[in-house]
C-alpha cells in the first residue's frame, strides 16, 4: 500500500474530474470455488485498489461530487473470524490508512444508493464484470442486467482511464519489481525445457516463482508447442524435440501491478534453420516496434510497421509475395499476424479493459478498424509519456485459417498458399516485452529476458 496522501490525491483528481452526483465503487467479494468457505485466492476489483489500496473483501466506497464528501462502507470482523484468521483491523483503521474518515456499516451502501436513487441523483458507475456486483447494481438501481453495461458512466470511465493509464514513478517501481519475477519465469522455463518433461511441469514451475515472489501470476499461463492457438492453455502435451515451445506469462505482485513477457523457445535447445528465419522475422519486428515508441506517436502505426516488418520478412522467406505496403494495407499479413502488436499493462495485465477497450486504447480521433487482424489492435491511440504497454508481434502458421483462405482464394497476389503448406506443423513465434513510454523515447522495464538466438540457446545449454 501506498501513502495515504497518494490516495487523497488519486480520488481528488477523480472527484473534480466528473460533475454532479455520486461516485461509487463496490470492491470485490470472496467467490467460492465448490462450497462457501473454500474461495478462490482474492484478488481486489482494481479500480477499488487504485483509489483506496484496501486488498479487503467487502468494502464499497461512495464519494458525493455535490457534498465533497467520501464514505467507505464495511463491516469489522467478528470474534468467528478472527478465531480463524487471526486479529483484524477496523474498518475505520483502513480508512485511515487510505485517508478516508468517514465510515458506516455495509448496509448502508445499500440504503444510500437506493435513497439516492429514489431522489432521482446521478449515480456514477463503472461497467461490473462480476455476477455479484450486477445483481448489487441490478437489485438496487432498478436497472435490467442486459442495460447495466449501457447505462454505465462514461464520465466516470474516462475519468478513471485518463488518471490511471499515466504511471507514477513509485507505480513503476511496482511494476519493475513485477517484471524481475517474470525474468524469472522466463529463464527458468529456459533453463528446465528439455524433451520428454511435460509442458505441465514448465508451467507448474514458473507459476510457483510468482508465488514465491510473494503474488501470484498475473493471468493463466500460456505455455504450448502448439504456439499457433494464441491462449492456449493446455498443458499435457510431453515436449517433443524438434518442436518450438511458446511461454507467454507474467507476475501479479502483491500491490496488483502486473508483468507480462513472452519468448519462443526450442525444445532441443537449438533453433533449425528454418525456425531460426522465421524467429528472426518476429525479432526484428519486435526490436523495430520497441525502437518506434516514444510520445506522440500513435501505436496503430507502431503496429503497422510490425506488420511490414514481417511482411516483408516473410516474402524474404517465400512465404508472401507481391508489395509489401499493398498486401499490409489489404490485411494479407493478418493470416500470419491475426492479433494486435500489443496493449496496456498496469494493475490488470490488460490494463483496465473490464472499462471497455475503446476508452482505453482509443479516443475521439483515432478510431479502431474494421479489418480483419487490425480490428484486434487493442492500443491504437497516441502514446503518452508514464504508458506502459506490451510489444508482441508474432508469426503463427494456423492451419485452419489457412485453408479457409486458400478456399476462398483469399490474397492470391500476396499469399504462396502452395509453399505454406509445409508450415501448417510449424507452430507459432511470438516475442513480448513490457515497454514504458518516457519524455523522449520508450524502455523496456525489468532485466532484459534472453530473446536473441545465440542469447536464449545459450541460456538453455547450461
Amino acid at each position: 500500500m501506498f501513502n495515504k496522501e497518494m490516495y487523497i490525491n488519486r480520488r481528488t483528481a477523480l472527484m473534480k474530474s466528473v460533475n454532479g452526483g455520486i461516485l461509487i465503487l463496490s470492491g470485490n467479494t470472496e467467490s467460492p470455488m465448490n462450497y462457501p468457505s473454500n474461495t478462490y485466492h482474492f484478488r481486489q476489483d482494481s479500480n477499488f485498489s487504485y483509489f483506496t489500496g484496501l486488498e479487503i473483501p467487502n468494502l464499497a466506497l461512495i464519494m458525493d461530487l455535490d457534498n465533497n464528501t467520501t464514505i467507505l462502507y464495511g463491516d469489522d470482523f467478528e470474534i468467528d473470524d478472527i478465531i480463524w484468521m487471526g486479529p483484524q483491523p477496523s474498518v475505520g483503521e483502513l480508512a485511515l490508512k487510505c485517508g478516508i474518515t468517514s465510515t458506516a456499516p455495509y448496509q448502508g451502501f445499500d440504503a444510500a444508493l437506493k435513497n439516492a436513487n429514489s431522489v432521482g441523483k446521478k449515480i456514477h458507475f463503472l461497467p461490473p464484470y462480476r455476477a455479484e456486483t450486477k445483481i448489487q447494481l441490478n437489485t438496487l438501481l432498478n436497472i435490467p442486467f442486459e442495460l447495466l453495461k449501457e447505462k454505465s458512466s462514461v464520465d466516470f470511465i474516462k475519468a478513471v482511464v485518463s488518471l490511471r493509464e499515466i504511471k507514477s514513478s513509485v507505480e513503476i517501481e511496482q511494476m519493475e519489481k513485477a517484471c524481475h519475477t517474470g525474468f524469472k519465469m522466463q529463464t527458468t522455463a529456459m533453463k528446465i525445457c528439455k524433451p520428454g518433461i511435460y509442458e505441465r511441469e514448465i508451467a507448474g514451475a514458473i507459476e510457483g516463482i510468482a508465488i514465491g515472489d510473494g503474488g501470484c501470476v498475473s493471468f493463466p499461463v500460456i505455455l504450448s508447442q502448439h504456439g499457433e492457438t494464441l491462449h492456449n492453455h493446455d498443458h499435457s502435451q510431453i515436449l517433443e524435440a524438434g518442436k518450438l515451445l511458446l511461454v507467454d506469462c507474467g507476475a501479479e505482485n502483491n500491490q496488483n501491478y502486473c508483468s507480462d513477457y513472452t519468448r519462443t523457445i526450442p525444445v532441443s535447445g537449438t533453433y533449425s534453420p528454418i525456425q531460426k528465419q522465421i524467429y528472426e522475422i518476429v525479432l526484428k519486428a519486435n526490436m523495430d516496434a520497441i525502437a518506434a515508441v516514444k510520445p506522440g506517436v500513435k501505436n496503430i502505426d507502431i503496429h503497422l510497421l510490425a506488420c511490414k516488418v514481417i511482411a516483408e520478412g516473410l516474402k524474404e522467406a517465400g512465404l508472401m509475395k507481391g508489395d509489401v505496403d499493398a498486401a499490409v494495407k489489404a490485411g494479407a499479413h493478418a493470416l500470419f499476424m491475426p492479433h494486435g502488436l500489443g496493449h496496456m499493462l498496469g494493475m490488470d495485465v490488460h490494463d483496465m479493459e473490464g472499462l471497455g477497450e475503446n476508452y482505453v486504447g482509443y479516443n475521439d480521433s483515432i478510431k479502431r478498424s474494421e479489418q480483419f487482424g487490425t480490428a484486434y489492435v487493442r492500443l491504437g491511440k497516441e502514446l503518452k509519456p508514464g504508458y506502459v504497454l506490451t510489444v508482441e508481434p508474432g508469426i503463427y502458421f494456423i492451419p485452419t485459417l489457412i485453408d479457409i483462405w486458400k478456399k476462398e482464394g483469399k490474397f492470391t497476389e500476396f499469399i504462396n498458399y502452395e509453399k505454406l503448406e509445409a508450415f501448417k506443423t510449424f507452430g507459432g513465434i511470438r516475442i513480448e516485452d513490457d515497454v514504458l513510454v518516457t519524455e523522449t523515447g520508450g524502455r523496456v522495464l525489468g532485466t532484459p529476458v534472453p530473446k536473441t538466438v545465440a542469447e536464449i540457446e545459450k541460456i538453455m545449454s547450461l
